[in-house]
């Protein structure tokens, strides 16, 4: 990781840390349970597809850690995140809804016992092993991919890797209303690559184990 980027994380990380002083929001998986509504209509879908801004499918988030869907959630009430469906839907909830509906979420189809393993099992390809270097990518989501070292950081292990390609070209985009994401660190790593070196990333990512997945809404069985 070059000084730049060493900077701008331990930044984010001392950031965090102060924050955790404050007092925390506890959320409950059952409230959240009864919050879901506006979620369940593409979360809750096996293999729905979003239009916006590509087609691509929406991301599992079933498994997900709380604090990250907490944090994604507060993204797009801020317009940190400029998703035109999801800052409308974040703008409608407090903060203890985000804590209850990611506490539904968290713990949604979740195997008491079962783990992905400490350690990637899949080798990437000599191409993808230089972009997964060059981008420090283990030093925030973990070796496996599914335990990142900051709770608020995203499980990515599993997820859709036509997400994953449509997240992170999004923290390339500058000035524009409708479409990207602004984060000092993903973006900072993002602009280092192609959008054929993003794709090949996402491909890899996706072909791991991991704890994500989507649980089908009984409304929508």
């Amino acid at each position: 990781m070059n000084k730049y980027f060493t900077t701008v994380f331990a930044l984010a990380v001392a950031s965090m840390g102060a924050a955790t002083f404050a007092q925390e929001i506890v959320g409950d998986p059952k409230a959240g349970h009864a919050k879901v509504d506006m979620c369940i209509g593409c979360h809750g879908i096996v293999g729905y597809q979003a239009s916006f801004p590509e087609v691509h499918k929406v991301p599992k988030i079933s498994g997900q850690g709380a604090k990250y869907i907490v944090a994604a959630l507060n993204a797009y009430k801020k317009g940190e995140r400029k998703h035109p469906t999801m800052r409308g839907i974040a703008d409608s909830l407090s903060d203890q809804d985000m804590a209850d509906v990611a506490a539904f979420y968290s713990a949604n189809g979740v195997v008491e016992g079962a783990a992905p393993p400490a350690k990637s099992t899949v080798e990437p390809s000599a191409q993808v092993a230089a972009l997964l270097t060059k981008g420090a990518c283990v030093s925030c989501h973990g070796d496996n991919f599914s335990k990142p070292i900051d709770p608020s950081y995203p499980k990515i292990a599993g997820q859709h890797a036509d997400y994953l390609f449509v997240a992170l070209k999004s923290y390339k985009v500058e000035n524009n209303a409708l479409v990207g994401r602004s984060n000092a660190i993903m973006g900072g790593v993002a602009k280092q690559f192609s959008a054929a070196e993003l794709k090949a990333l996402a491909g890899y990512v996706n072909s791991l184990d991991g704890e994500l997945k989507v649980v089908p809404q009984s409304r929508f069985r």
